[in-house]
């Protein structure tokens, strides 16, 4: 048996505080498979690897059997309230440490909050573009936002664990991974400033280069959102010894790509969670070919969990299922070791982002 009783969520969010209903409930497992919001009429997004999931493995954590109706499930869950009910599934999970990315609105709860609900350590990831805009919002002047953006990533670096962005997922970073120089930066600023309206976001290719260097600087791990890790390429090489981390986040149906560029450089790594959790039953097979190109203490585990907090659970209950099946057939086959089976497995569960994103204190 392999044994992972402690995982680190190397990325997620906030839970919901308030009740849901059906609606607002597939919304969000919409959200969380990056599809649309509402599913189309007459279907259901509990038709889905991740909502056959969540009946699987949360329903008995609320004392109902697994694979309950949905509409069942979700009155137990208002029955027991918002609060008792996301306490339970957290504290269920088995997580004992997140990493919180901060970045994205609406009324989701902050590390602290979200810590104490599960039991579990919590920490800050900042979000680049976010912390842009507010720089932005209280600068008058391009020179007056310029200096305010690097005293503002430096000194949320204080703090933040890791930084995160979705820069990487655009087409600009993969055609000029190098940083800008300092007149197209100022134009750039300019521009962007001229023609924002409040609370714009960060869309110049150019700003958003400049704020991913920034990050480099700053000495913690950088998260970037990807869908195809080959656009990274050349980022990975032009930040190879710098001393900072990258983390791939969220590249399925690429996670071979992933894979392969975790062995190309030492500074970059691959998260594990939603590609396992959107897999659903099929999250072994999935888990099998990423070990087939990366090293083992490249991996981190995740859940990408974003307002429920069953998300949290069947990311952490496949990643475990998954993990188990691999390795123990690999064991069995005579393949690996039970002892080096064991090792590999507290790795990528908590050990590798303990390292990376220097956790000294968690279980």
């Amino acid at each position: 048996m392999i044994d992972t009783p402690h995982l680190v969520d190397q990325y997620c969010h906030g839970v919901l505080r308030t009740e849901l209903g059906l609606g607002t409930f597939e919304a969000h497992l919409g959200a969380h498979l990056g599809g649309a919001v509402l599913p189309a009429a007459g279907t259901t997004f509990f038709d889905t690897q991740t909502g056959f999931a969540v009946r699987r493995w949360c329903p008995p954590l609320l004392g109902l059997e697994p694979h309950c109706p949905p509409a069942r499930y979700l009155a137990r869950r208002r029955e027991l309230g918002a609060a008792e009910a996301g306490r339970r599934l957290l504290r269920a999970s088995g997580i004992s440490a997140y990493l919180v990315d901060t970045g994205l609105p609406g009324d989701l709860t902050p590390p602290a909050e979200l810590g104490a609900a599960g039991a579990a350590e919590a920490h800050e990831v900042v979000r680049l573009e976010p912390l842009a805009e507010r720089v932005a919002d209280a600068s008058d002047t391009v020179e007056a936002f310029l200096a305010g953006l690097t005293e503002a990533v430096h000194g949320a670096a204080e703090d933040a664990v890791a930084f995160s962005s979705a820069a990487g997922a655009r087409d600009g970073l993969a055609a000029l991974p190098e940083p800008p120089g300092p007149a197209e930066v100022r134009g750039a600023a300019g521009r962007w400033l001229a023609g924002r309206a409040a609370g714009g976001p960060v869309t110049d290719p150019v700003l958003l280069r400049h704020l991913l260097w920034i990050a480099v600087t700053a000495g913690r791990p950088l998260q970037l959102h990807t869908e195809d890790p080959a656009s990274l390429r050349g980022f990975a090489a032009a930040t190879a010894g710098l001393g900072t981390d990258l983390v791939l986040l969220h590249r399925y149906p690429y996670h071979r790509a992933a894979a392969h560029l975790t062995g190309l450089h030492p500074h970059v790594y691959a998260d594990l969670g939603p590609v396992l959790a959107h897999t659903g039953a099929r999250a072994a097979a999935v888990l099998a070919e990423v070990l087939e190109r990366a090293p083992f203490g490249k991996l981190l585990f995740s859940s990408g969990a974003q307002g429920l907090p069953e998300l949290h659970v069947v990311a952490a209950s496949t990643f475990r299922s998954a993990l188990g099946r691999v390795l123990g057939e690999w064991v069995m086959e005579g393949a690996w070791s039970r002892t080096d089976a064991q090792r590999v497995a507290t790795m990528i569960a908590a050990d590798n982002a303990k390292r990376v994103y220097r956790l000294a204190g968690s279980r």
